[in-house]
């Protein structure tokens, strides 16, 4: 293997094990990203985790504010709001095409599965979330179109910060699973209109219920929302 290529293996690890670490808020907003002490604890020099970080700017995840100092971004409420404008604008555009492009009855399977979803314990939360994660790889998949589907994980990448700082609610969460099996039934019949309006139903929601949770809740908190 050559250099160039233990560089960039190093720095994956490093922008993979940094992701997560902000993602799940072990790394929570403000947290310093030393580099001596995080090459030390990532157990790599510090050229691929300068790269790393890098990668996490560029992103909006961590902001450099000195040569030498890098802290992970802050999420406030406006973040939110401005996170779920670009949301709107680009799953709104996703459900229309994915209408009139995606396979039928891909999205008919999934709208059944929404409907017996359990949310009573952790693992069917989890199976819940994975189950979302499928409707979004099945939209991008049928829309076929790489800016977008660039633009979606970036937005993504910043969503699981969001679900992590909000709570579970029961109510809440039945109301998003029936949202989302009326997506998938839009899409599903090949009606970009309902598709567009029931995404919009659905993202209008889940920040309500987002931004009520931030209100209530300390920001360290581990749950989901949307």
């Amino acid at each position: 293997m050559s250099i160039a290529a233990e560089r960039l293996t190093a720095s994956d690890r490093a922008y993979a094990e940094l992701l997560d670490g902000i993602q799940s808020g072990a790394l929570p907003a403000g947290f310093v990203l030393a580099e001596v002490e995080q090459a030390a604890r990532l157990g790599i020099s510090r050229t691929p985790l300068r790269e790393a970080l890098r990668r996490l700017a560029a992103e909006g995840l961590v902001v450099q504010q000195s040569p030498r100092v890098t802290v992970v971004a802050d999420l406030d409420a406006a973040d939110i709001r401005a996170l779920f404008e670009i949301r709107r604008a680009l799953e709104e555009t996703s459900a229309r095409l994915a209408a009139a492009r995606g396979d039928r009855s891909v999205f008919a399977a999934l709208a059944d599965q929404f409907a017996v979803v359990d949310l009573q314990d952790a693992a069917g939360r989890d199976a819940y979330y994975a189950l979302i994660a499928r409707l979004d790889a099945e939209l991008d998949a049928a829309v076929g179109n790489d800016y977008i589907a660039s633009a979606l994980r970036t937005v993504r990448t910043h969503l699981v910060r969001v679900r992590r700082m909000a709570r579970d609610k029961p109510e809440r969460l039945a109301a998003s699973a029936a949202e989302h099996r009326l997506i998938a039934r839009a899409l599903a019949s090949g009606d970009a209109d309902l598709a567009a309006h029931a995404t919009h139903v659905h993202l209008h929601n889940a920040l309500d219920s987002i931004l009520d949770s931030l209100t209530d809740l300390p920001t360290d908190s581990e749950g989901h929302s949307s």
